[in-house]
């Protein structure tokens, strides 16, 4: 436009900017009380939806004043077509920073909703975030009349240079792609390595594996290595595992009593003892004949790997307790040492079982 500037082109310009305004607040107050009903959902996915929503409506009703604004005031042409130009861009920008937050946030979303899949795991994250960054930045040149097509074809060629010069970092990215698809490992899982290495999986982002272990410090374990490594995990197929105890009784023992006693304090400890199986049903075998005492075996149900301690903690006192109001010994080891000038019995504490009949004199000169 070539007339000049008046009162009411200022007039109608402060109109449409104001409304852009107004507007901006006014949808700012919807999706507040819009997200105040998505918190009492169940569903978390309409909190990221909303969420995302407050950050792109209100601006692009703001965007929308400053353009009607622009629209009514005599610019040149030149001027004009700028900022429309900028505006479509800062439009873009926030409308892809936006999807980026929901479709992220649903990822994440479904990933923690749904058992055997990557719950905290940010590498789904991430991957998803860049390729919506990076349709965005392609739009945003497309629409800045920038061809792209020549672009990618660059991106083409130097992709491959990239890929010879990060090797270890691309094969840790597939390795880490690879775990979470093949779901033997997933974050909250417990598992042990051979290499020793044992803890819960924290998270499997594009490079590496942090596992934290029992005393609270974190491991970090490329994702090439943890997928080449023999691994037990003992969060799966279940949760729920079983442990050993091993105890053992004097000879002189009533072994029916002796059961039905410990099948008491099994079933006290199961009820009692914060991650036990209640239902779990318990089980004793007698197995050896030791040199002072009859062995056995006890096994109990827990409801995960870390619970295991508390469980044989308090099932070790309590046994023990119980064996003593009952009046069954636990005898500790005692061994016959045979001099030549005669035989003297010296009890001695050994650290582990011989099998009758295997030990032999020692004879001193």
């Amino acid at each position: 436009m070539n007339r000049d500037l008046t009162v009411d082109d200022l007039l109608f310009a402060g109109i449409a900017l104001g409304s852009g305004l107004l507007a901006a607040f006014a949808l700012r107050i919807l999706l507040r009380w819009l997200g105040g009903h998505a918190d009492r959902t169940r569903w978390s996915g309409d909190d990221v939806i909303v969420h995302a929503l407050r950050a792109v409506v209100p601006w692009a009703a703001v965007v929308g004043g400053v353009a009607g604004a622009a629209a009514v005031l005599p610019l040149t042409r030149t001027v004009q077509h700028t900022t429309n130009q900028v505006l479509t861009v800062l439009l873009i920008f926030v409308a892809t920073v936006s999807v980026a937050r929901v479709v992220t946030g649903l990822v994440r979303t479904v990933t923690q909703s749904r058992s055997g899949v990557a719950g905290s795991a940010t590498i789904f994250v991430n991957i998803t975030r860049i390729l919506v960054l990076a349709i965005g930045f392609l739009v945003v040149l497309q629409t800045l009349g920038i061809s792209i097509a020549p672009l990618l074809t660059a991106l083409g060629v130097g992709g491959l240079a990239v890929a010879l010069a990060l090797q270890d970092t691309l094969a840790n990215l597939f390795a880490g792609i690879h775990i979470l698809a093949s779901k033997t490992v997933q974050p909250g899982d417990y598992i042990k390595l051979s290499s020793g290495e044992e803890g819960y999986v924290e998270d499997i982002n594009w490079r590496q594996t942090t596992i934290r272990n029992l005393s609270n410090n974190l491991i970090v374990l490329p994702n090439g290595q943890l997928a080449q490594a023999n691994m037990t995990n003992f969060m799966r197929p279940e949760e729920q595992l079983t442990i050993l105890v091993q105890v053992g009784v004097a000879y002189d023992s009533d072994l029916e009593h002796v059961e039905r006693v410990t099948n008491e304090v099994i079933a006290e400890t199961m009820t009692e003892v914060e991650g036990a199986v209640p239902d779990h049903e318990p089980i004793i075998r007698f197995h050896t004949f030791g040199d002072s005492r009859i062995g056995f075996t006890v096994i109990l149900g827990v409801g995960e790997f870390s619970d295991q301690y508390r469980i044989k903690h308090e099932f070790i006192k309590r046994l023990h307790k119980r064996y003593r109001a009952e009046g069954i010994r636990i005898p500790a080891p005692a061994r016959t040492v045979t001099l030549q000038q005669g035989s003297v019995g010296i009890p001695q504490q050994r650290t582990g079982e011989i099998e009758p009949g295997g030990l032999s004199p020692a004879r001193f000169d």
